[in-house]
């Protein structure tokens, strides 16, 4: 099914598979901030969002290393530190995301120095309404498949504030995206399934719940599988993170049926902590034959920022093509919308 190419483009209506080929150009995509880009005395950056707006933020969790405190707020709420000191960045694609807009207007209250990203919508009402710096991204067919602009966004803006070098970042971010152009030459849909790792592993995880685990520097690169099973597979799947897992949720595979209806995914980083590397290889020993043998997926690429994406993208691709193993367009989530309606009424 997978090397059928008029079944693919007869599905995939909206060329998810072609976006998600092209996410080097999201890269290398100039944003330039418009209102009134001034910062003075930042002390701490709280970033405001859901979903893949939020996950854009929580990759720079990984890359680059930021020398003042960095929260990720996916919640109607802010933390009560939040002050004049504060850069608060809200993010949403639509620009209409509710919880991002109640922490925008408690941050405003404490007197935080705004910023916005977003594709439209209220916020981006707001940001022209207030003079706020506003970053407008380009559209796309949904939210999840803008990540990398979105994150490319958020660099703009720390880089703007001092928080970032633009020196040091924007030639590590130009090769992560060359990068990117080669490494996913092996996914193609044009590529067959013999030859094509992506399509191997969609074959594998169809039709399962899935769990993906990740060290902290992968972590991030877990949850957009997570996201990514749910939205394009729309197949269930968490995402765990070591090493919080030795601590808990380890010993709850060791009971109940061994032949439990998951499938298990280590994402690996030979850039972890030593004994997070350590913590995976040991894990796995003692969990054998109690829960399913995790697929383990080595992250590739000669520095953090690399391995991370390419892990990220390689995990669009799988979870592209057990959507369409699934028999579904991968794009729509119309359950979402029907939601949010439901919601208002």
């Amino acid at each position: 099914m997978l090397d059928d190419l008029k079944y693919i483009h007869e599905k995939d209506v909206e060329d998810t598979l072609g976006i998600a080929a092209r996410q080097g150009d999201q890269l290398r995509h100039e944003f330039s901030l418009s209102g009134n880009p001034v910062f003075d005395g930042i002390q701490n950056v709280v970033y405001g969002a859901m979903g893949g707006s939020a996950l854009a933020a929580s990759l720079a969790k990984t890359w680059p290393t930021l020398s003042h405190p960095f929260e990720v707020v996916r919640d109607y709420d802010i933390p009560q530190y939040v002050n004049g000191a504060t850069l608060f960045i809200a993010a949403s694609y639509s620009g209409n995301t509710e919880e991002t807009l109640s922490a925008l207007s408690q941050a405003e209250a404490r007197g935080a120095q705004i910023a916005i990203i977003a594709g439209g919508g209220k916020l981006q009402e707001i940001a022209a309404a207030k003079n706020y710096p506003f970053i407008q991204l380009p559209k796309a067919a949904q939210p999840r498949y803008a990540v990398l602009y979105n994150f490319q966004a958020l660099l703009c803006i720390l880089e703007q504030a001092g928080l970032v070098g633009r020196d040091k970042v924007r030639p590590v971010l130009e090769k992560a995206a060359a990068f990117l152009d080669t490494a996913v030459q092996d996914w193609l849909p044009t590529v067959p399934e013999v030859s094509n790792p992506a399509k191997q592993l969609a074959k594998e995880l169809a039709g399962k719940s899935v769990v993906v685990y990740g060290g902290p520097k992968l972590y991030p690169a877990a949850y957009k599988w997570k996201i990514s099973f749910n939205e394009n597979a729309k197949q269930v799947a968490w995402a765990g993170q070591l090493p919080e897992f030795n601590h808990n949720e380890f010993i709850g595979w060791s009971q109940q049926p061994v032949d439990k209806p998951y499938a298990v995914i280590d994402l690996r980083s030979n850039l972890e902590h030593p004994r997070v590397q350590k913590r995976f290889e040991v894990s796995a020993r003692l969990l054998s034959g109690m829960r399913p043998e995790p697929h383990i997926v080595e992250g590739i690429g000669e520095n953090e920022l690399e391995q991370l994406l390419w892990t990220v993208v390689y995990g669009d691709f799988v979870t592209l093509y057990v959507g369409l193993l699934n028999g579904l367009n991968p794009a729509p989530v119309e359950l979402v919308e029907k939601f949010k309606k439901a919601l208002d009424q």
